[in-house]
């Protein structure tokens, strides 16, 4: 089942809908949608090395403005949704705390947490939830987004052609250490916020 995974995001990596596909999930990944754009971006740089960096700019860029899609959410729909997920979590009655925590560190909170694997979308709802200062959000958004990708696709650039052998290799270990960095983001971020 991974092989054929593998080799088919290493074709979507060669085709020309790979790049709208990397946008997307980036976008997606950064509002709503539970997976990294890691499980694209890394076939794709291997596939194109010579194109790493242009990867990482467009990851970066929809990473951002789906950021500014999941604030909106958590700014518009608190009222709604918020309330009831903050009652689901149990959060009610650490919403203020909350809220003052962010106030002094909420620029550490979105820097540190938007380059690790802890799901972004619950950093971008929550900044919205909390109304941090939306400009200075987009600001530390691109700088932790762009040192991400950046990282990833300088690693590749330079790398590539051992970091292909080791996937080809291991690509259900790959597959899997993502998974698990995936559910354990979402443990940690329900500990954490």
């Amino acid at each position: 089942m991974f092989k054929r995974l593998y080799e088919w995001t290493l074709s979507l990596a060669g085709s020309p809908r790979a790049t709208p596909a990397l946008a997307a999930i980036s976008f997606a990944e950064s509002s709503f949608f539970p997976i990294p754009p890691d499980v694209i971006l890394i076939p794709m740089a291997l596939a194109k090395p010579e194109r790493a960096y242009y990867y990482a700019t467009v990851c970066t860029i929809s990473s951002v403005l789906g950021a500014m899609l999941g604030y909106a959410i958590g700014h518009l729909l608190y009222d709604t949704v918020g309330i009831w997920l903050m009652n689901l979590y149990g959060y009610t009655e650490k919403v203020e705390a909350l809220r003052a925590f962010y106030a002094e560190w909420g620029w550490a909170f979105i820097l540190v947490k938007g380059a690790t694997p802890i799901p972004f979308k619950l950093v971008t709802i929550v900044s919205g939830l909390l109304e941090y200062n939306f400009l200075l959000f987009v600001l530390l958004c691109t700088i932790t987004r762009g040192i991400r990708f950046f990282v990833v696709a300088g690693l590749l650039n330079r790398y590539g052609v051992q970091a292909r052998a080791l996937l080809d290799r291991h690509f259900a270990l790959f597959m899997g250490i993502i998974l698990f960095f995936i559910v354990a983001g979402f443990w940690v971020a329900l500990k954490v916020i």
